[in-house]
């Protein structure tokens, strides 16, 4: 068993150690993601381990072989990040033809970012913000919608909320919802939660309590416009996550957040309450370095809507 974590934390430990036999020159990197944790963060971090092991199922190894092809990957966008100052695309076409419709690519890059939910202390802080900070604070029965729910983590974690009276999760790739439909279905999600093709930017009769977009805005040319249609779905007294990386190098990243301060000011924009922030620096990191070196920091905004 691996000896970066104690063993009581299963499921973790287990994985680290199949992660450490397939990409063992990623030990350094683990040691320091996993150094000055707490007891209550390694129990929360167990728990997605075990999550993601019940959608891989007998491909586990797969997953973590997809994380260290990922890497390596990453590793090669920051590298033009750092001689540019730029993400290598800006247009939400060029993402399309370059990522989007390579499916064996994409299928790949959507099992890596499934492990970095664990690998990296930035994805791992701000699920545990989602899930220990934020669901507590909507109100009994709150409907809840995620834009793009992806892996299904969040739309897991939010449904299985005993104050969650009605989730679903809006996409527009056929293939990206049946992928989250099939992860909710081996995490053990509540049945009736609702998986639609649905493009944000139409127009929607709806409202809903929680609106969670989390890694979504730096997929957009126009971010802002995206807000202001969450703004518009959002009901008098609800919530919305907002959750995007600063400074984060990436195959599909085409709009650069420079500062975390450069989100909370497009989210005040929209005409929103700003009611908390939470900064999660890259592995490694403290917030301090993060910002002088321009490193990847989680920024979380939670808003309302101004109070009339």
């Amino acid at each position: 068993m691996s000896k970066l974590v104690p063993e009581k934390f299963g499921s973790l430990s287990r994985l680290l150690d199949m992660q450490l036999s397939l990409f063992p020159q990623h030990e350094r990197f683990l040691s320091s993601r996993f150094a000055d944790v707490d007891e209550d963060h390694l129990a929360f971090t167990d728990k997605i381990a075990e999550l993601v092991t019940r959608i891989a199922g007998s491909s586990l190894d797969v997953i973590c072989e997809d994380y260290r092809w990922l890497a390596h990957i990453v590793f090669e966008e920051e590298i033009f990040f750092r001689r540019h100052g730029r993400y290598r695309l800006s247009k939400f076409t060029d993402a399309v033809e370059q990522v989007y419709s390579n499916a064996p690519y994409m299928h790949r890059y959507m099992n890596g970012l499934l492990a970095t939910q664990i690998w990296w202390r930035n994805h791992t802080d701000v699920l545990r913000v989602f899930s220990d900070a934020y669901l507590p604070g909507n109100r009994p029965g709150f409907s809840h919608l995620e834009i793009g729910p992806g892996h299904g983590l969040f739309l897991h974690l939010a449904a299985s909320s005993p104050l969650c009276a009605q989730a679903e999760g809006w996409d527009i790739s056929v293939s990206s919802i049946d992928a989250t439909r099939a992860a909710l279905s081996c995490m053990g999600t509540p049945s009736d939660v609702s998986l639609q093709l649905c493009d944000l930017f139409e127009e929607h009769d709806r409202s809903f309590d929680s609106i969670v977009c989390s890694e979504v805005l730096e997929h957009l040319e126009q971010p802002a416009d995206a807000l202001a249609r969450m703004r518009r779905l959002l009901a008098p007294g609800g919530r919305v996550f907002v959750n995007a990386p600063v400074n984060s190098p990436a195959p599909d990243h085409i709009y650069l957040f420079k500062t975390p301060e450069a989100l909370v000011e497009m989210v005040r924009d929209a005409d929103f309450d700003i009611l908390t922030t939470h900064l999660a620096p890259a592995t490694g990191a403290t917030l301090e370095r993060a910002r002088a070196k321009m490193l990847t920091i989680s920024t979380v905004v939670v808003a309302s809507l101004p109070q009339n």
